[in-house]
This record gives structure tokens, sequence and C-alpha cells, in this order.
């Protein structure tokens, strides 16, 4: 019998299970996300203490296991605007509700800080990632970005009201 998936809001003490997870992030979909799993690896355990510690992200944990995580925040180029970044559910928990949980945790943190939307970029290299996310509500705003690490990877721009 496994034990039930929980989500919690991660900090500093926790910068070795938020390495632990985005590396098989990065490793799993590198055309996902921002940073690669070679420069995330080069990270030194100073450094991702510094990240755990500035992040807003939460982590869905299945018993001691880490399940999932997503972060939060405000987006540089998009001023005012809250954002949902480095969303992941390890590949044995799709499907189960983990990625729900870990999208809740995150909208009811940007309710707390006044967000009225929350926006997220998800490339169509990774189909099943925007089915997900169109189904919990999510919408095309019709902008599309490029990954600045490759431009030729378009970023869809979704985004969900959060009223």
């Amino acid at each position: 019998m496994s034990s039930p998936v929980t989500v919690r809001r991660g900090g500093v003490a926790d910068a070795s299970a938020l390495r632990a997870i985005r590396l098989e992030a990065l490793a799993d979909a590198p055309e996902a996300y921002g940073a690669t799993y070679d420069q995330a690896a080069g990270w030194d355990d100073a450094h991702w203490r510094d990240v755990a510690g500035r992040w807003v992200y939460f982590l869905a944990e299945e018993g001691d296991a880490v399940v999932g995580m997503a972060s939060g925040g405000l987006h540089d180029n998009y001023p005012g605007t809250w954002w949902l970044f480095a969303m992941y559910v390890t590949a044995t928990r799709r499907g189960t509700g983990v990625a729900e949980l870990l999208v809740d945790a995150v909208d009811e943190w940007a309710r707390s800080q006044g967000a009225s939307e929350l926006y997220l970029h998800v490339t169509n290299l990774v189909p099943r990632a925007r089915a997900f996310y169109e189904k919990v509500g999510f919408r095309s705003n019709g902008e599309v970005a490029s990954l600045h690490r490759d431009t030729s990877v378009s970023l869809v721009t979704l985004v969900r009201r959060l009223d």
C-alpha cells in the first residue's frame, strides 16, 4: 500500500531534495526547461542552499520520496504577473493527481500574494504537459516566446484566472 501524496512548501533545509528532483526533471525532459542538466549538476551545495532559500517552491512527497515539484514567482520579462515555473512529476506518478496538487499549491500561494491570474510557458515539444495544463484550466493568451538558451524552441504562454 502506498503512502498518500502530500505537498508542502520547500525551504533551505530541502536543498538536497530540490537538487535531486530538479536534476531528475532536467534529465527526463531537457527540452522543457530553461536550465540544462549540466548547468544544474555543476552547482555546488552552497548554490543549491541559496536557490532553496530564494525560490518559492513546493515538493510533492510520497512517504520519504519526493515525486514532484513546482515553483512560483514573478517573471522579470512580464512585470506584475505571477508564474508557475519548473513543474515536474516523476514518471511513475504522472496521471495520479500529483500534478494537480502542485498546481493548486502554486495557485494558492499566488492568490495569497494578490494574484488574479497565473501564467506559465510550455513548449509544444512536450504535448502531454500542454494537454495537462489545458485540462486544469490554463488557456493560451496568444503569445509565443522563445526559449532563451535555444531560440528555435517556442514557448506558448498559458494563463489561468484565479477568481
